[in-house]
Parts: C-alpha cells; sequence; structure tokens
C-alpha cells in the first residue's frame, strides 16, 4: 500500500540562538487535505518554526522537508506552491491596496480574480486607499486575501487573525478558510499556529501543542476529545475521595464533584457509580481546554 507523502514533515529540528534552545527536537508530520494546528504559548517556538519552515531561519539541527523537498535547496519550488501570513504584516506604503494586490499577482502562475473581489467586498476594503492609511486589522485583511487568491497548496498563518475585531474574525476563520480547503479538499492544506483555539475549533483536523521548543501533545482532534473528558457527579452525602490513574484535575464544590480525565474516563465513572451518585454526567473538552490542560 502507498503511503501518501506528507504535506511538511520536521524531524529533530533544532534551533539555537547563542545558549538558548528557541526549538529543541520537534518534530511532526502534516498530511494532505488537513488543516493542522500549531498550539503553543507566547515564546514556545511556533514563529521560530514556521521561519525555518520557510527558510527565513536556518536550522542548527534536525530536518524540514515540504512538499517532499528541502525548502532551502528548493526554496522556489516550494515557495510557488505555498502561501504565507506572517503575525506581523508590512507593505510598500506608498502602494495602494490596488497596487499591492497587483504587486503580489504578477508573482504568482494563478491569481483567482473573482475570489479577490468576493474578499475585498466583504472585508470592505477601498482598493483605491494607500497602504499606509490602514488600520492593522485591516493590513492583515489584505494579507489574507493576497495569501488567498493564488489558490495556493499549503497555506501557512501565524496569528492569521491578529487585529481583526471578533465579527470579521469569525467570518474569515468559517467562510475564507474554510471555502479555501472545500474547493480542493484533497489537495489544500492549512498549517495555523493561532492562540484562538476555540475559533478555529470546526476546522483543526490535528494538532500539537509544543512548549520550550518540545512537543508536549500530538493527536487528532477527533482522537484528543474523545481521550480528554470532563466528568461530573453530585453526591447525596459526602463527595468520595477519587484518586486513580488517569485523572488530571479534580474539583469539590459542595456535594459536586469534577474531574478532568485523560484517556480513563469509563474506568473513572464506572468507579463513581460504584457511590451511588445523584447525576453523572459526561462531556469532551474542547480543543482549547485540552491545551490548558496539557500545559497546566
Amino acid at each position: 500500500m502507498k503511503t501518501e507523502q506528507p504535506v511538511i514533515e520536521i524531524n529533530h529540528l533544532v534551533r539555537r540562538y547563542g545558549r538558548a534552545d528557541a526549538v529543541n527536537g520537534l518534530s511532526l508530520s502534516v498530511r494532505a487535505g488537513s488543516c493542522f494546528g500549531f498550539f503553543g504559548r507566547n515564546g514556545a517556538g511556533k514563529t521560530t518554526t514556521i521561519k525555518c519552515l520557510l527558510n527565513l531561519l536556518k536550522p542548527t539541527l534536525g530536518s524540514i522537508s515540504v512538499f517532499g523537498m528541502n525548502p532551502a535547496e528548493n526554496e522556489v519550488a516550494v515557495k510557488k506552491r505555498l502561501a504565507y501570513v506572517p503575525d506581523q504584516v508590512a507593505f510598500y506604503p506608498w502602494m495602494t491596496v490596488r497596487d499591492t494586490l497587483n504587486y503580489f499577482a504578477s508573482f504568482r502562475e494563478r491569481w483567482n480574480q473573482q475570489t479577490e473581489k468576493n474578499l475585498l467586498g466583504q472585508f470592505r476594503l477601498d482598493p483605491s486607499e494607500k497602504v499606509n492609511g490602514l488600520s492593522k486589522g485591516q493590513k492583515t485583511q489584505l494579507a489574507l486575501i493576497s495569501a488567498i487568491c493564488p489558490e495556493p497548496e499549503l497555506l501557512v498563518l501565524d496569528e492569521p487573525t491578529s487585529g481583526l475585531d471578533p465579527i470579521v474574525r469569525r467570518e474569515f476563520i468559517q467562510t475564507v478558510i474554510g471555502a479555501y480547503q472545500e474547493a480542493d479538499p484533497a489537495n489544500r492544506t492549512v498549517f495555523v499556529s493561532t492562540h484562538l483555539i476555540s475559533e478555529f475549533e470546526g476546522l483543526i483536523d490535528e494538532f500539537v501543542i509544543i512548549e520550550d521548543g518540545r512537543e508536549k501533545l500530538a493527536l487528532g482532534a477527533d482522537a484528543a476529545r474523545e481521550k480528554f473528558k470532563k466528568i461530573r457527579a453530585r453526591f447525596s452525602g459526602d463527595v468520595p475521595a477519587m484518586q486513580m490513574p488517569g485523572i488530571l484535575d479534580s474539583r469539590r464544590d459542595g456535594r459536586d464533584l469534577e474531574i478532568i480525565a485523560n484517556g480513563e474516563a469509563a474506568n473513572i465513572m464506572n468507579r463513581l457509580r460504584a457511590h451511588s451518585p445523584e447525576s453523572l454526567t459526561s462531556e469532551s473538552l474542547t480543543l482549547e481546554d485540552i491545551f490548558a490542560v496539557t500545559l497546566k
């Protein structure tokens, strides 16, 4: 059986600044057609990893493959197939919105004019306005348009909704990124680094959480929701003490007990049933909750 080549493959990546390791032995693999979440606190090594991925920084150790190629040795071949939106966007200030989009389009083999028109209208951007007159959020919108219109195979997003108001942010995530992938789901891949995990909840297929440049957790989104559960129980009398494998956290409040379970929810619930609770429920954690408990 043929194994499909990952769009991104990082093996034991190290990026060192002096004596400090911004990235320390990180490995991950991103399959084609997926939306991959890259999560971590500020300073965890996310942006450094992305810059190594794009050959904007040279790795100290380890290997990186994008579309099966080394981005340092095949930079043009790799970058013609992807688009990147950084956390801090910058444009030539003397250009208008129209000039800027024409400039970006000139480097691309394809450019969807209808998508450009739709997004300019959706974001209410005036093509004749000078870039230096745009707000931070509007500059982010312009960067997003320039990334979507070439219809790249890989969309690399580093805090892509930074500076957008909540309504525009939600609309962008649900309609723009969703529509980008749905147009060619087998071949369009999103690699997104974001703090706004809850807003990408419905799009993320797989994710990795990093801390201090190292992997803390890597799972498929559905597998993570199946593994991590919040269990609530109410008792008529004393709340039983619960100490067993799989309990990440527990909290008592009067007759109520709340437990965060890691892969042992069924066993924990069976133990709780033995104490005849008045009520017993279980629900999956959100990806944001999983992020929080993983780094607690």
